[in-house]
């Protein structure tokens, strides 16, 4: 699941640029703060990164300046991200232009943009290619770290609500955000405080605690799971200095999913049914590809696959669509290596399920599995290297380039031992029905611990994930070997 973390660590720099501005409870301000802060960045209670933000004054406006690292390890696999970002804006925070760099593992990408009119023209650069964009807005936009700040230079009172338009530099576009004031409350260290919340990433709730001073003192995510703490620099200093900031596997050891009681001779089974518990039901279930799922309220859903789907149902598939054997991002299986590639292995074969065969056994062998994203399915290619995500695209490419319908699939998956981790595989439409393939394991169709949780490989098909990560349980109902 590299690309939903990949957003997910990236994302967490974002959020951490809300929390640097600094607030007056029950009192208008005129003027944001014009001084320097440092805080801390915490994943389930674990120092993981720190974030800096500085103000000052820009001609007639200002100017916020910020940059921080977070270090997490994300399926054993360690995930490091820094981000630089400047923000002009005008006195009443509206954005005018702005420069943002992210460092995700080593991968760079720079945005520069400026506000003319009614729109923001992009300009990103990444991997030595450069490209262009221009939004359409209506009226003010907001960078994220002037949300904070938004309703405190205008009306502070609780039951205050503001709805506006904020940029969102890691998914480059303009997001519609509600800000709320909540009203007196408390920080986890029991401080008194005004709290604000806000929505700028869906499935999750982002709340803000600001002091009688002015000082915004804390910022949670997910109930506590994110939480980002103003420190002194003093206190940081140890962690700024080492960056070397998570000792420990930190995702790996909140995402992963034990299953009571143990599966028995996982290898062997045909068929699951098991109970989750804790599940988010504003996200949708995904049937068809071996599996049904069935919601059962008060957070419970079941998920029957392999054999034991069959005997309930008889899983009527939905057919392809014309994007399922289309050139995407990053899966571009209109590309001559990919074309000449999906000739190659197609030539002889006597029907859709032995080419599936043979797709899939060559990007199990061409690709070297890693820890890290290989990226697009032609980098992959050319590279031979890469982790789950890109075994999926690749295959995905070349699946669509010997005419079959596929989709890329993000869900949970059985390792032996340990229990269910995130993982990203296929599906192919093959006969009259969709069946699960996975390319990093060589499997056709894949085993029934494959439970789909969602379809599409860009950023934001990955985010719901977020909403049940860390929260769910899993209980075995039935197996059939």
């Amino acid at each position: 699941m590299e690309t939903g973390y990949r957003c997910m660590v990236a994302g967490i720099l974002v959020l951490c640029s809300t929390l640097a501005a600094l607030a007056a409870p029950c009192a208008k301000i005129d003027a944001p703060p014009l001084s320097e802060r440092w805080f801390g960045v915490f994943v389930n209670s674990e120092r993981v990164g720190f974030y800096r933000q500085r103000i000052e004054a820009a001609g007639d406006g200002y100017r916020i300046e910020g940059n921080g690292t977070v270090q997490i390890n994300v399926m054993n696999a360690p995930k490091k991200a820094s981000m630089r970002e400047t923000y002009l804006v005008t006195k009443s925070l509206a954005l005018r232009s702005f420069e943002v760099e992210q460092t995700v593992n080593d991968s760079i990408t720079h945005v520069t943009g400026m506000v003319s009119g009614n729109s923001i023209h992009l300009k990103s650069e990444s991997h030595g290619k450069t490209s262009e964009k221009v939004l359409a807005i209506t009226g003010d936009v907001y960078p994220p770290p002037a949300l904070n700040l938004y309703p405190l230079m205008r009306m502070v009172s609780a039951g205050t609500s503001y709805t506006i338009q904020a940029f969102d530099p890691e998914e480059l576009r303009v997001k519609e955000v509600l800000i709320t004031v909540m009203g007196e409350d408390t920080t986890s260290d029991g401080l008194p405080a005004l709290k604000l919340r806000n929505n700028l990433y869906p499935y999750v709730t982002n709340d803000i605690w600001v002091d009688s001073r002015g000082n915004t003192l804390e910022e949670s995510v997910r109930e506590g799971l994110v939480t980002t703490k103003a420190e002194r620099p003093a206190t940081l200093g140890s962690v700024v200095s080492d960056r070397a900031l998570a000792r420990k596997d930190l995702i790996y050891d909140f995402s992963m999913v034990r299953i009571q009681p143990p599966i028995k001779e996982p290898k062997k089974v045909t068929g699951l049914a098991v109970e989750i518990t804790g599940w988010n039901e504003a996200l949708s279930v995904l049937q068809g590809g071996g599996q049904q799922v069935e919601i059962a309220g008060q957070g419970r859903v079941i998920f029957k696959t392999g054999s034991l789907a069959l005997k309930t149902s008889a899983l009527k598939a939905d057919k392809p669509t014309a994007e399922h054997l289309k050139p995407a991002d990053k899966i571009e299986s209109d590309a001559p290596e990919i074309r000449a590639q999906a000739a190659l292995l197609s030539a002889g074969v006597k029907n859709t399920e032995e080419l599936v065969t043979s797709l899939a056994s060559w990007t199990a062998s061409w690709l070297h599995d890693t820890i890290d994203d290989g990226g697009s399915a032609v980098e992959s290619f050319k590279s031979r290297n890469g982790n789950c995500q890109t075994h999926a695209r690749l295959y995905t490419a070349v699946a669509r380039a010997a005419g079959i319908a596929t989709r890329f699939i993000s869900g949970l998956v059985h390792v032996e031992g340990k229990g269910f981790l995130y993982h990203s595989w296929a599906e192919s439409f093959v006969g009259d029905r969709w069946v699960a393939v996975d390319p990093t394991y060589n499997q056709f169709p894949a085993d029934p611990t494959h439970l789909k949780l969602l379809e599409g490989h860009l950023p934001e098909d990955m985010a719901p994930i977020l909403a049940i990560i860390g929260r769910i349980k899993m209980t075995l109902l039935d197996a059939d070997y």
